[in-house]
């Protein structure tokens, strides 16, 4: 039903700059939230960010806040991830997440309930 379609990951250096987007389409819901999870080598996905439609919440994990800043295309179901002074630790697979229902905290995996494929994103010299 729901389709997402992750692009923007890449090899960068640290301190670089990334931009995620994330598309979702055949849906027709007018109230969701869209978020970004991330999957490092051996260990748990974990949350980084989220917004909302149709009023624009949004959720940030607290050790990318001012780093990382999350955006929506709000006339679309499309959110951003601009990610900056990107480091090693940000090292991980990017996943999109669509959640219907995901009216809580935001920050859960079990909130939502469709994901994207995951886009590479590596920070290293």
């Amino acid at each position: 039903q729901v389709q997402l379609v992750e692009s923007g990951g890449g090899l960068v250096q640290p301190g670089g700059s990334l931009r995620l987007s994330c598309a979702a389409s055949g849906h027709t819901f007018s109230r969701y939230a869209m978020g970004w999870f991330r999957q490092g080598p051996g260990k748990e996905r974990e949350f980084v960010a989220a917004i909302t439609w149709p009023d624009g919440k949004t959720a940030i994990k607290d050790s990318v806040e001012g780093r990382f800043t999350i955006s929506r295309d709000s006339a679309r179901s499309t959110m951003y991830l601009q990610m900056n002074s990107l480091k090693p630790e940000d090292t991980a697979v990017y996943y999109c997440a669509f959640g219907p229902s995901a009216v809580v905290g935001l920050s859960r995996v079990h909130e939502y309930d469709y994901w994207g494929q995951g886009t590479q994103v590596t920070v290293s010299s």
